[in-house]
């Protein structure tokens, strides 16, 4: 894996929701670590407890915030499921070339800290993006421009890119079902 601490401090995604993609391409690259710690342990992938406890305290620090909670824990949702996109991807990936799994396990409980800490961040984001993020075509465009610049900025795989689709999938909703980009 290459050093993001050099990227992701001097390039960012182009556009008004370049600061928000940023952070959740950042939280994809979490995952690595987190299935670098899982890997050829007991740990499972789906961690419904855990999921459960993350989307509560979304949840209380988006109502805390004054953002709609629900889309909140809506956006975050499909955090959680990137996340499990990636860590299913790179296990399959480590199980079928053994020789580029990862020869050490990252702390789970830093990782969950640095989870916490992007939490919050991406919670502010969601704030500051919020007029936006309500109107639906201006949102869509924005959201294009800063996943299509972060990815390759970023040096995305395809496992990633996928990824950060699903992890941006109800940035532009309103809370209320509506059409999504394609």
């Amino acid at each position: 894996m290459r050093n993001e601490t050099a990227s992701s401090a001097t390039i960012k995604p182009l556009g008004k929701l370049g600061p928000l993609t940023g952070l959740v391409i950042e939280r994809l690259r979490v995952s690595d670590d987190v299935a670098a710690s899982k890997f050829g342990t007991d740990s499972p992938i789906e961690d419904p407890v855990r999921e459960a406890q993350v989307l509560e305290q979304v949840r209380q620090q988006a109502e805390a915030a004054g953002l709609n909670s629900q889309a909140a824990v809506t956006i975050f949702r499909d955090q959680i499921t990137a996340s499990k996109e990636v860590q299913r991807g790179l296990f399959a990936h480590w199980t079928a070339h053994p020789d580029e799994a990862p020869t050490t396990r990252p702390d789970l409980g830093q990782i969950r800290a640095r989870l916490d800490q992007l939490t919050t961040a991406l919670l502010a984001e969601l704030k500051n993006t919020e007029p936006l993020r309500n109107k639906p075509v201006a949102c869509s465009v924005q959201l294009t421009l800063a996943e299509v610049t972060g990815a390759a900025m970023e040096r995305l795989d395809t496992l990633h890119r996928r990824a950060l689709q699903t992890a941006t999938d109800s940035v532009c909703s309103t809370g209320e079902p509506t059409a999504l980009r394609t």
